[in-house]
């Protein structure tokens, strides 16, 4: 007990140390926290990938609960108004055709068909804890750095209420049927949504009372775990109403409802600075255990799910370059694009659904988590090499000198290539 308790201490230093190296070094400490759980695990086999027993599930629920809570309070409706155009076209254009290609991979080497595409979606969107922080350290036009932010929290949305979607119509034992599908999602998936958005008016409407309670900063997040247990025990998707939660409290202001003026004058009705923070920071501790996890869960004895993972990764990068020349928003010059094209990582959502086929008893619920999973530690490890490259050696840059070679080159541009 005692080493292990000295473990878990060091483990959080080091989560905030490899947070300080990524600010400085554009090293993903996401990338950095796999690597711990490589070591301790398939390396050198100290813990495995079954010793959280049943508490994974619930350790995974949590997670998915937090994150996506976290999620929508990023999601503000005003900015996504400004900047809808050219994110909603990067961000689904960039969902459509990696589910495909994904999905044709997976149906290669043997996944059947809905589940294929499983796999597709949830390795369809990018990781926000991956390119947000790079996003604000390299130097990129105003309306590349805001649609690689809203896309990266536009598609977790977007592969959460889709992978649930299939991961529901999968586990009643239907095939892709486009009909019930698409009847389940508005069943599940609207009323989710409408639970959550109910919810958090109510809650809105008491947080200057909950605030006069002593040491009531957990009980936001409390709250989400009941609306989420709530809406699953009417048959409904948590998750999707913990992110209605999310959406709604950080965009009161927006809505302004009539009938909540009494409570809105001369109260705030969102979170405060240090509940955002407070919330960060369970994120933060949540991040830095399932990333570990992560790579203790690595399959390298399943060469099929790594040789699958690494040509996943491949074909989504080399994807994602004719999605950056042709689908990035007008004003992005070539240094943007390039960078555009380097954003593949996978994180943290692709993670946490990647673990549900499997608890959820699915055929090939196993190999999907694998599949995933390795996808996820090569798709980081490949952005983090090229960002790297292209921060220390510009040169090296070919996709800006050559791909996306314009005829007029910006100052940044001049200044990178000489």
């Amino acid at each position: 007990m005692g080493e292990a308790l000295i473990f878990l201490g060091i483990l959080i230093f080091s989560a905030h140390l490899f947070s300080m190296i990524f600010s400085r070094k554009k090293i993903p400490d996401v990338l950095l926290l796999m690597i711990i759980g490589i070591i301790i695990g398939p390396l050198l086999g100290l813990i495995s990938p079954t010793f959280m027993g049943q508490a994974g599930g619930i350790f995974t629920t949590i997670v998915l609960v937090v994150i996506l809570f976290d999620a929508g309070t990023d999601i503000s409706i005003i900015d996504l108004k400004n900047a809808w155009k050219p994110t909603i076209r990067l961000s689904i254009s960039s969902v459509i055709i990696s589910t495909i290609l994904v999905g044709l991979i997976a149906y290669a080497i043997g996944f059947t068909l809905i589940n294929s595409l499983i796999v597709g979606i949830i390795l369809s969107g990018t990781s926000s804890a991956v390119v947000i922080p790079l996003t604000q350290q390299l130097k990129l036009g105003k309306d590349a750095k805001t649609s690689l932010i809203l896309e990266s929290a536009i598609t977790d949305i977007i592969c959460f209420v889709l992978a649930l979607a299939f991961l529901e119509s999968a586990q009643k034992g239907g095939g892709v049927d486009v009909g019930s599908l698409a009847g389940g999602v508005i069943s599940s998936f609207v009323m989710a949504t409408i639970i959550g958005f109910i919810s958090a008016i109510v809650w809105a409407s008491l947080l200057h009372k909950v605030r006069t309670v002593k040491n009531s900063m957990f009980l936001t997040p409390a709250y989400v775990f009941v609306v989420f247990g709530i809406s699953e025990s009417l048959g409904f998707s948590g998750a999707i109403s913990a992110l209605a939660v999310g959406v709604t409290i950080t965009n009161m202001d927006f809505f302004n409802f009539k009938f909540l003026e009494k409570y809105q004058k001369d109260k705030y009705l969102k979170q405060t600075d240090n509940e955002k923070a407070f919330i960060s920071e369970i994120v933060f501790i949540l991040k830095t255990f399932f990333f570990v996890y992560i790579g203790i869960s690595i399959p390298f004895n399943n060469i099929i799910a790594l040789i699958t993972g690494l040509g996943a990764t491949l074909a989504l990068l080399i994807m994602r370059v004719f999605i950056a020349k042709y689908y990035s928003p007008k004003s992005s010059n070539a240094y943007d694009k390039s960078i555009i094209s380097l954003m593949i990582p996978k994180g943290l959502a692709a993670a946490v659904l990647a673990s549900i086929p499997e608890q959820m008893g699915l055929p090939q619920g196993e190999l999907i988590k694998s599949v995933v999973y390795a996808t996820v530690l090569f798709s980081i490890l490949i952005c983090s090499i090229a960002i790297f490259i292209i921060g220390r050696y510009p040169k090296a840059n070919v996709l800006l000198r050559i791909f996306f070679k314009t005829t007029k080159k910006t100052k940044i541009e001049k200044k990178i290539v000489s």
